[in-house]
């Protein structure tokens, strides 16, 4: 059998640029992407995606050169998902809440060649280039402007608009051949809550396994109508860029997250798929119900929600509205969702209450995982299967990144022993499904016990007027740490700190109730959503200092009227 020809016909390289060809072929005259009163077919955007990558051709970009984008999730973000990998190029979507210093870091890291900017962002996008102009680099990117295909503004920075670059290609352009699946398809920079993103790349391999696994995990049928509330920018939608057009679905784009472009939006196109973080939920659920565009979904909307693990509560509120939501954990070196919390059939007949607990759960691998397991970092031992026992999550499995670009000893820290460490601690349960209990660096130590921020931020959501919740360590003179809650109320809650405490101790053990509950209005966050637990972490040592300060004072007062 050794001897048996491997040739062109019987061995291709994986790509998702496949899913492409194959939708202009066989859906051709499908809706691809709606966009405000715009509208093409898979035929006309497959057309557009050859004239752009002919374009980037004719502007001497060549195989494996970084283009980077800054933009909403319009239709051109969509096609050069496409466009950039077909000539030979690899995409860079930038964070749109990015500020100028960090927007500057991306592309002098990537070595951008050509930078393609949203006309909504170009004032941060022309102080991020004149950062780069003071810097050592030598080479400032073309900018190419993206104006609204809608309702064009005319704003130009230089003299190439996107839709001229679409006008000027050649629809009968052949994409380059990707002969080696191993090569890059993307840069995603990480959101960097403690320190500076990091370049992760994505194979051409990869990023077509993961497609498939998350298609058939989430179990998403042909023709879906996928509403893009999810940032295009985070891991590439999730795979979810290549994954619509593999079912001929149709790609509903939308400028902003708002109740009303979402709500408008599901009604008025019958949307059947969407993903977000759980942030969008309270958007959602914020929307008063008088308000002319909150009307009542009549069709029942799927959910993909991560990035942030959803409280129960949550969840059961937002299933009341008429969404079906499925949880998955991921990250940006994952290529996005590495684990579905797969529903099982028997889970039906259990209370609301409980169901949602289980689908707060992580759940088990997409398929194009090997392995994951959640070890003993000292030994690297497997922990036990009992939903009690903590250990560091690893992966891995063709979904997992190549590999930081230009960062070696991040590579070093992360790849070892032939697993992908994530850095966050979870448990297995009895039936396999994992639950992330929290990052590494976020667990709280106090008098010995481990505690799990987490697990405290859901006790407190389940309180009638908390809105959202955060909880990190705060030093503790006696335990060395102890809880610190920052929380959200509802308007016009007139809810005290000690009625979160007292909530608390009635359903946590004494340890892990918080010591300290501040109020916010806002809780700082990365710009794909996730808390920004180092900030508070550092209000949290001010506040403990503060309350020593005071005591101190107070003792002192005391001393002295003796």
């Amino acid at each position: 059998m050794d001897n048996l020809p491997k040739c062109g016909a019987n061995y291709v390289s994986l790509t998702p640029l496949t899913f492409l060809t194959r939708a202009s072929k066989c859906y051709a005259n499908r809706t691809s992407i709606i966009y405000g009163n715009v509208r093409f077919t898979w035929r006309q955007t497959y057309e557009r995606c050859c004239r752009v990558a002919s374009s980037l051709r004719s502007l001497n970009i060549v195989k494996n050169d970084v283009v980077s984008v800054l933009a909403p999730n319009v239709p051109a973000i969509y096609e050069m998902h496409f466009a950039v990998p077909m000539a030979g190029a690899v995409l860079n979507t930038i964070n749109t809440r990015l500020d100028a210093k960090n927007i500057a870091i991306i592309l002098k890291h990537s070595e951008a060649k050509v930078f393609f900017v949203d006309y909504e962002y170009l004032e941060i996008a022309k102080k991020a280039l004149e950062l780069l102009a003071t810097s050592k680099m030598t080479r400032i990117p073309l900018v190419v402007v993206i104006d609204d295909i809608d309702s064009p503004t005319g704003i130009r920075l230089g003299e190439l608009e996107y839709e001229q670059l679409v006008h000027q290609g050649n629809p009968s352009y052949v994409p380059e051949e990707i002969t080696d699946e191993w090569d890059p398809i993307t840069l995603n920079y990480t959101s960097g809550t403690t320190s500076e993103p990091k370049g992760v790349v994505y194979s051409h391999r990869g990023a077509f396994l993961s497609t498939l696994s998350l298609l058939l995990g989430w179990e998403m049928g042909t023709e879906p109508v996928y509403l893009w509330s999810l940032p295009m920018f985070h891991c590439n939608g999730w795979t979810f860029t290549w994954g619509v057009a593999a079912r001929g679905g149709t790609n509903v784009c939308i400028r902003n997250t708002t109740a009303k472009e979402m709500y408008t939006n599901i009604v008025l196109h019958n949307v059947t798929h969407m993903c977000c973080a759980p942030i969008v939920f309270n958007i959602l659920l914020e929307a008063k119900p008088h308000d002319e565009y909150s009307k009542p979904i009549t069709t029942r909307v799927q959910i993909l929600t991560g990035g942030a693990p959803p409280p129960a509560p949550l969840l059961e509120k937002i299933e009341k509205l008429g969404f079906h939501v499925v949880h998955a954990y991921g990250l940006t070196e994952a290529t996005g969702p590495a684990l579905l919390c797969e529903w099982q059939e028997k889970w039906n007949e259990l209370p609301s209450e409980n169901q949602a607990k289980l689908k707060s759960r992580q759940g088990v691998s997409i398929l194009t995982l090997a392995d994951v397991d959640v070890k003993n970092i000292d030994n690297m031992l497997n922990v036990p299967r009992d939903g009690k026992s903590i250990g560091e999550v690893c992966l891995r499995g063709s979904s997992i990144m190549k590999g930081y670009y230009k960062n070696d000893k991040a590579n070093y820290e992360v790849f070892k022993n032939g697993w992908f460490f994530t850095g966050d601690v979870g448990v297995i349960h009895q039936d396999g499904y994992l639950e992330i209990k929290d990052r590494s660096k976020d667990v709280i130590i106090s008098g010995g016990e481990n505690i799990s921020s987490i697990e405290v931020e859901n006790v407190i959501m389940k309180h009638k007027n908390v809105v959202e919740a955060s909880v990190v360590a705060m030093p503790h003179p006696k335990w060395g740490e102890s809880p610190c809650a920052f929380v959200i109320l509802t308007k016009n809650s007139q809810i005290k700190e000690v009625d979160i405490i007292g909530h608390c101790r009635s359903n946590l053990p004494g340890f892990m109730v918080p010591k300290k509950v501040k109020f916010v209005e806002e809780l700082p966050k990365t710009g794909t959503g996730k808390v920004q637990k180092n900030h508070l972490r550092t209000i949290a040592k001010n506040i403990c200092c503060c309350h020593r300060k005071v005591k101190s004072s107070k003792k002192q007062k005391y001393k002295s009227s003796q």
